[in-house]
């Protein structure tokens, strides 16, 4: 059975100042961590059903209780241990978690008379969670149960909003502290000020965690792990694996082994490009499998995007199979698997995130892999990974190369994979990428990609009628990858863009520009 290495392998708390933050299901719950680690204080997420002594044994400075999608009344709701607020440690709560411990302790939970999702004005009342935060500041909600009495619990009221009266409150100590709001997202202005509130004036922490201790500590775990074994690297050309690759190569050397399989689903001149930059650049053993007969052939009449990525993900492992048997002593499978993949699959730390779409190296991974996994990005996002490359000197041409999902072009052509149908979308991606460059926006855009509708459209060539293929442009901004905005490129730049790709690739008559937000859409189409 596939074993993922938990402590060993992705590192719960490289620093000697941790925050654990139980994570009750929230889409949300991993920015409260990238804040914590932004604000110099490593924090990391753990099962909500930890117990009061495993928390204790991890000498935290402070404890945080995420968000998530239940009401404490539900059947089967999450909860924590009782034990955790006698442990003499500033507790946390944030919207659900606030409500949680609220409970906990007393207070009364009630469905709210009026819900409250998106912004709202906050009335602050004072305590050290707000201190510098105005008295009057714009905080991002989304509930629909809240505190209706703080009778007997020991609680203070510490802010509210028009239709909240307990929008914060607090223990007179401070010893606990709720928010009702999410103060962990972009929409809450002051948010990051609340955070490191909590974290230096309540928590006391000293700072001074950089991504340089998260590189030699899961450096270090990874030699314990892997002892005189060898580890493979699925290797993509994407800045997620390449950062998976220099840092194992860090660790353990010429015992990492990568494999890129060459799935026929690729970008235009992938393959070269791959094999330039790792064998040349990287002196890494690399080992290139041409499995795109088979990829395609598996691929072939599906239409549904999630069987795509199931059929994908498992002939990857198949491919990675063949190739380690030729590998004497392989027993690790390395991964570029980010926090976004991991939720988005509904495979949060408290197992009851909402699936949004299944990723090929979460979750889809085959009961009989054989490899014991190791994922040391499990917990990072996209931003954090390239600041990881950074300090481990890949180049910055993959630092800062765009996402490419892992089902490749099979995703970004809607309906039927063909190899004609990928041949299209190869030429209109570079004819997209080839002026998104030219224009000086690849940096100031967060992914840019071409996607192949399932449609044909009526068209005018030559005075002759066309009915021809139909090709959508996605360009958009994010800093995690967990929600992103359109991009506004200019419209000079989409003209360049459309009229090349109508004039230099046949069968394409129309361009189309996306201008969908995260949420309610996806970044990639499927």
């Amino acid at each position: 059975m596939a074993e993922r290495e938990q402590g060993a392998l992705r590192g719960d708390h490289p620093h000697d100042e941790v925050v654990p933050i139980l994570d009750f299901g929230s889409q949300t719950a991993q920015l409260i961590a990238r804040r914590a680690r932004e604000a110099g204080v490593y924090a990391v997420l753990v099962h909500p059903g930890i117990s009061a002594e495993e928390l204790a044994a991890m000498q935290p400075r402070g404890i945080i209780l995420s968000g998530g999608p239940s009401s404490v009344y539900d059947d089967g709701a999450p909860t924590c241990d009782p034990a955790i607020f006698k442990l003499d440690l500033p507790v946390l709560g944030i919207c659900y978690g606030m409500q949680l411990a609220c409970h906990l302790l007393g207070a009364t939970v009630e469905r709210a008379r009026h819900r409250e999702f998106g912004r709202a004005s906050l009335q602050v009342q004072g305590g050290s969670l707000f201190l510098g935060v105005p008295a009057q500041t714009t905080v991002w909600m989304s509930h629909g149960d809240q505190i209706s009495g703080l009778a007997g619990a020991g609680l203070e009221p510490a802010a509210s909003t028009e239709t909240c009266p307990y929008a914060a409150v607090r223990t007179p100590d401070n010893r606990f502290t709720g928010v009702q709001f999410h103060p962990e997202v972009t929409h809450t202005p002051h948010g990051s000020d609340i955070l490191r509130n909590f974290l230096y004036e309540i928590c006391k922490c000293r700072g001074g965690w950089r991504m340089t201790n998260f590189a030699d500590y899961q450096a270090q775990r990874i030699r314990e792990a892997v002892g005189a074994q060898r580890v493979i690297c699925g290797l993509s050309g994407g800045v997620d694996s390449s950062v998976v690759a220099a840092l194992i190569h860090k660790a353990i050397g010429d015992q990492l082994t990568c494999v890129f399989v060459d799935n026929g689903l690729l970008r235009k001149h992938e393959r070269e490009l791959v094999e330039t930059t790792f064998r040349d650049n990287f002196h890494i053993d690399l080992r290139v499998a041409d499995a795109a007969d088979q990829f395609l052939a598996d691929l072939a009449g599906v239409e549904d995007p999630q069987e795509k990525r199931r059929r994908i993900g498992h002939r990857f492992i198949e491919v990675f199979k063949e190739t380690a048997a030729e590998l004497e002593g392989a027993h690790f499978l390395a991964q570029g698997t980010l926090y976004p993949d991991v939720i988005e699959s509904g495979h949060g730390h408290a197992g009851i995130s909402a699936n949004i779409k299944l990723h090929h190296n979460v979750g889809g991974l085959p009961e009989e892999l054989g490899f014991r996994l190791i994922e040391p990005l499990r917990d990072l996002f996209k931003d954090e990974v390239r600041k990881l490359g950074e300090v481990l000197g890949v180049p910055d041409q993959i630092v800062w190369r765009h996402p490419f999902p892992g089902p490749g072009l099979a995703v970004r052509v809607l309906g039927e994979i063909t190899r004609e149908k990928l041949d299209v979308l190869r030429d209109c991606d570079e004819i997209l990428l080839e002026e998104i460059v030219a224009a000086e926006l690849y940096r100031k855009t967060s992914q840019v990609f071409a996607v192949l509708l399932p449609i044909q459209s009526v068209g005018v060539m030559g005075d002759g009628r066309t009915y021809e293929r139909v090709v959508a442009i996605r360009a958009v901004e994010s800093q995690d990858f967990m929600t992103a905005d359109w991009a506004r490129i200019p419209f000079d730049v989409l003209a360049r863009i459309s009229n090349r790709i109508i004039n230099e690739v046949r069968g394409v008559n129309r361009v189309v520009y996306d201008i969908s937000s995260k949420p309610p859409a996806t970044i990639e189409w499927e």
